[in-house]
This record gives C-alpha cells, sequence and structure tokens, in this order.
C-alpha cells in the first residue's frame, strides 16, 4: 500500500518529470518525433528550442512550485500569495534566474493576467479573459489537491488560483476537476473511480464541455496515439486545455508503468512539456514516487525540494491557509 507521503511525492515530481522530458521536444509535430525519437524521448536530456538543461524547470513546474510555496506559507490568504509567487517568477526573483529576467518561456494567458496583477493587485480580477482556454492553469494546479483535504475549499481554491491568470470558464472547472481526480486517487480510490469524481465535479459547476472532455479522455489510449499520431483532438494537443485534460485521464486509466505512459503522451507531440506535466501529476500521484525512474528524478532541478515538500504536506491532514 503506498503512503499519502509517496503519492504526494510522486504528484510533484511527476509534473517536473513529465516536464523535463517533454521540454526536449516542445512544439514538434508527432512526425518530427516519431523521425527523431522512434521510441520516443525516454532521457531527460534537455535542449529543445529554448536550450534547457537536463532536468530544468519550465514554466510549467516553476508555476506549479509557485502555487505549492502558497500552500507551505500557511497564514493569509493562498490565492494572493499563490498570485505574488507567480509575479516573482515574472520578475526574475527565483532559483537560478537573474532578478528582472524575463522567463525563457511563457503562456500568452499567464502574461496577460500577472500583468493586470500587478496593476490592479487583486488577484481575484486578474485573469486573461473569457475565450483564453490554454492549458496554462491546468498545468500549475496540483498542489491544491495535494494540500486542501476538504472538498468545497479544494474546488473553490482550484477555481480561484486557476483565474489569476485563466479565468476562462472551461479553465477553472477543468482544474476542479483535475483536483478531485488527484484527491481522489491520495485517498487511494482506483482511478476509474477517481475520473468519476473529476467528471461529477465538472457536471456539479455546470462545465459540460469539461465533462465532455473527460468522457473524451476516457476512450484514448495513449500507445495508440503514440503510434498512430491520430488524436482527433480540437487543438491537436497543442496548448487548449480541454486537450491536455483528456489526454491525463487517458493517462491515468491507462495500466501500464509511469515510464511508458508518460512516453506516450510526450509522443503524441506538439505542447509536449505541458502535456507531461499534467499527465504526469496524475499517475504520479496513483503510482507514487518509487515508479519514476531514479535516473529521471537524479536529473530534476527541484527534486530535493519537491520531495522535503512532500514530507511536510503528507504530515499534515489540510495545510491552513485561511
Amino acid at each position: 500500500m503506498l503512503t499519502r507521503r509517496d503519492r504526494v511525492a510522486g504528484g510533484l515530481l511527476g509534473v517536473h518529470a513529465g516536464d523535463a522530458l517533454g521540454a526536449t521536444v516542445e512544439f514538434s509535430s508527432w512526425e518530427a518525433i516519431r523521425a527523431r525519437y522512434p521510441d520516443g524521448v525516454t532521457e531527460i536530456v534537455g535542449g529543445g528550442p529554448f536550450g534547457w538543461p537536463p532536468g530544468h524547470a519550465t514554466d510549467d513546474t516553476d508555476l506549479t512550485r509557485a502555487v505549492l510555496l502558497a500552500y507551505l506559507s500557511p497564514g493569509g490568504d493562498v490565492v494572493r500569495t499563490a498570485a505574488d509567487n507567480m509575479l516573482a517568477w515574472l520578475d526574475g526573483d527565483w532559483p537560478d534566474r537573474e532578478l528582472g529576467s524575463t522567463p525563457r518561456d511563457i503562456g500568452g494567458a499567464t502574461h496577460v493576467g500577472l500583468d493586470r496583477y500587478r496593476r490592479t493587485g487583486d488577484p481575484r480580477a486578474s485573469g486573461a479573459g473569457s475565450g483564453r482556454a490554454g492549458n496554462g492553469s491546468l498545468m500549475r494546479c496540483l498542489p491544491t489537491a495535494l494540500a486542501v483535504e476538504d472538498c468545497d475549499r479544494r474546488v473553490r481554491e482550484s477555481m480561484e488560483i486557476s483565474a489569476v491568470t485563466h479565468d476562462d470558464p472551461r479553465c477553472t472547472v477543468a482544474c476542479a476537476a483535475y483536483n478531485e481526480i488527484a484527491a481522489a486517487l491520495l485517498a487511494d480510490a482506483g482511478p476509474g473511480d477517481a475520473v468519476d469524481a473529476g467528471r461529477d465535479i465538472a457536471v456539479a459547476l455546470g462545465g459540460a464541455e469539461v465533462t465532455d472532455a473527460i468522457g473524451y479522455g476516457r476512450r484514448l489510449r495513449p500507445a495508440m496515439l503514440a503510434r498512430t499520431g491520430e488524436t482527433h483532438l480540437a487543438d491537436d494537443a497543442a496548448g487548449f486545455v480541454l486537450d491536455s485534460l483528456s489526454l491525463a485521464v487517458a493517462a491515468v486509466l491507462d495500466d501500464r508503468p509511469f515510464p511508458e505512459v508518460v512516453v506516450d503522451i510526450v509522443r503524441v507531440g506538439m505542447d509536449t512539456d505541458t502535456n507531461g506535466a499534467i499527465a504526469g501529476g496524475l499517475l504520479g500521484v496513483r503510482d507514487g514516487v518509487g515508479a519514476i525512474p531514479d535516473r529521471w528524478l537524479g536529473r530534476l532541478q527541484f527534486a530535493a525540494e519537491f520531495t522535503a515538500a512532500a514530507e511536510r504536506l503528507a504530515g499534515l491532514s489540510t495545510v491552513d491557509s485561511d
């Protein structure tokens, strides 16, 4: 039986590992990845369009860290603290960055939302607006599921932290649904029951498109996607939040080991680092940190920090941020 600590560490490091694996081929098509890596990217080697060092966090892991640090700083307003941490990242106040430097990579809605937060000072009135439905908040939302046991609060904070940058309902509801899947896995539910929990929240929130995306994910098979490149996703896995949610659902329902599934999600192509991070988070909670290869863990920039964070979160029934 996996411990809570195993699952929390698995989730945090699963995001990090999926991100780092996918960074090598970000923006590459299925055909290009197949030509260069016939068996998929199976090692964390860095590179990619932004020239990442092996295992270095991209914006996916960095912004997950921003949310995680908010939950490790109890007291006050966790939404505001998460927004402040994201703004610090934007301004270069971040490990291995020079103060004032800009991130190597940042999504458009994230940039708009954080600039608006800087101007307004209100994290609940700073999103990029309806119609901006990228996956930039889904990629960072997992710490809420790992830190908050109360369902109502977890759903509320999932949506509010999403809305700092991504306030389109497809994004806020997708984050809530994803985190209910993760929370159910953390409580030892099976993958099918966990996905049901996410669907139920999407239905309760009136998120018909999110509900449909979860249903579509149930029908996808990552091995087949990797073999054929045919996803029939709305945006062809290129950054649309519902595409990434469908792929994550497909991943967590795949009964193969963590590395095989994450490698195949990355093989789909396009927004490979973010799709790998989002799927890797759920797989890590499902399978525990022991399922992530040691050779991958040894490369990850924040491996020690995330492992220590998991110890803290696992020792608390609910992190108090009220």
